[in-house]
């Protein structure tokens, strides 16, 4: 083979092979309704409507279902609607209507591998931080698994699931806040939800490093202290490679609240 084929040769396989990346990329950004692991589909009755939670594949739900009515939020309060998933406490209840918090909050999350320090914004999402301080206080979080880590175009550590497998949460969901315009840059907390809208339960995820991501989910907050934490687990790998549960495994200890 003369030496321009050859040259030409070796350009178009370089270029197959960065247009079979890129593709890869698109479809692992694009399995985001993000939050479970990516074996784990779980139909879930919310308010009568069947739904597939948590799924980290790129196909539509089965069923074409309807949110039934729910109860609408009244200006300045929050509903928080009942919902049946796996490990929700049957004596948990649930945040109270009005937010308790309307500016920054200040939150620790302990884990085995160290503290990962946040700043809840309590003002652009008055309702998630409301419930996410609820769960906290409530004990929710602590002795509870981060299930799912993610690489390539989404780079994010999942946790918040009391069941560990990815369709679990504390028996209410709520609707989503602060999505417009919303970047998932490295340090950003967001909430996991299913498929059907406003799914918000317990479960968010810690972007490690930039992510492209629809601007679909609630981001509450940021990172300030410990983003490395979450980088040198991210850096162990999933299981799964790219989309699985972290090899090294993560637990949470506690939750608390800066003040309570």
């Amino acid at each position: 083979m003369a030496g321009k084929d050859r040259k030409k040769q070796l350009a178009r396989q370089r270029y197959e092979r960065q247009q079979q990346r890129r593709a890869q990329e698109a479809a692992k950004a694009r399995r985001l309704k993000i939050i479970s692991s990516a074996a784990a589909v779980a139909a879930i009755v919310v308010g009568g409507a069947a739904i597939v939670a948590f799924t980290g594949k790129d196909d539509e739900p089965e069923a074409d279902a309807k949110a039934s009515a729910t109860p609408q939020a009244k200006p300045g309060e929050c509903a928080y609607n009942p919902a049946s998933v796996p490990g929700a406490p049957e004596d948990l209840g649930t945040p109270p209507a009005k937010p308790v918090h309307k500016g920054m909050v200040k939150a620790t999350v302990k884990t085995d591998h160290g503290d990962v320090v946040m700043e809840l914004d309590g003002k652009s999402a008055p309702c998630t931080v409301n419930s996410f301080v609820f769960l906290a206080e409530k004990n929710f979080y602590d002795k509870t698994e981060c299930h799912r880590l993610t690489s390539g175009g989404l780079n994010v550590l999942q946790c918040g699931d009391p069941t560990g497998e990815g369709a679990g949460g504390p028996g209410y969901q709520f609707a989503n806040e602060n999505t417009e315009g919303a970047k998932y840059t490295a340090g950003t907390l967001a909430m996991a939800h299913s498929r059907q809208p406003d799914s918000n339960g317990s479960q968010f995820f810690m972007v490690y490093e930039d992510s492209e991501l629809q601007p679909d989910y609630t981001v509450f907050g940021k990172i300030t202290k410990g983003l490395d934490v979450v980088q040198k687990i991210a850096k162990g790998g999933s299981d799964p490679k790219g989309d699985g549960a972290p090899k090294k495994k993560v637990t949470i200890q506690d939750v608390s609240i800066a003040g309570k």
